[in-house]
């Protein structure tokens, strides 16, 4: 068979995109994670569960787009799933796009007007945790996220 780039691949009712290299994406419309920086100068990690992509790796709460649906929606509504990430609570500073022309990636990077706890409320997470941005680099990342961290360090 052969695929294209950009080709959404189903399984089980879930979609994934699949980039020329056959490298595998989440989120047929694209995904978003959100970067909480407390008062503190520290930023919320999830511990992404064994059976994830990337499980055993620290990285932000995110997820898939829906449709129409925009970067910074995506980004509150998935940490809001996954970390209990009060909305009301945040302000954007500012996103960054990972953008391969057939899948986008958007972080958006939020100050939080008071250090919260975070809530693991789905199985994605085995932790959630306040890091100071310093020990950041310390942990087993994700390796997205650890390719875009000194970017988004350097710019907070």
């Amino acid at each position: 068979m052969v695929r294209h780039a950009g080709e959404v691949i189903r399984s089980s009712g879930d979609a994934w995109v699949e980039g020329p290299d056959g490298a595998r994406y989440w989120g047929r419309f694209g995904a978003a994670g959100l970067l909480a920086v407390s008062p503190s100068f520290e930023v919320l990690l999830q511990h992404r569960a064994a059976w994830s992509h990337f499980g055993g790796t620290w990285g932000m709460p995110g997820g898939a787009r829906h449709e129409h649906e925009s970067a910074v929606d995506a980004a509150v509504r998935e940490a809001t799933e996954e970390a209990g990430v009060p909305a009301t609570l945040l302000t954007v500073r500012f996103t960054s796009v990972l953008d391969l022309g057939y899948w986008t990636y958007t972080t958006v990077v939020a100050d939080a007007a008071e250090r919260f706890a975070p809530i693991i409320s789905d199985p994605e997470s085995i932790a959630l945790r306040w890091v100071a941005v310093g020990d950041v680099d310390d942990l087993p990342l994700h390796p997205r996220f650890a390719e875009a961290w000194p970017v988004l360090r350097d710019r907070l």
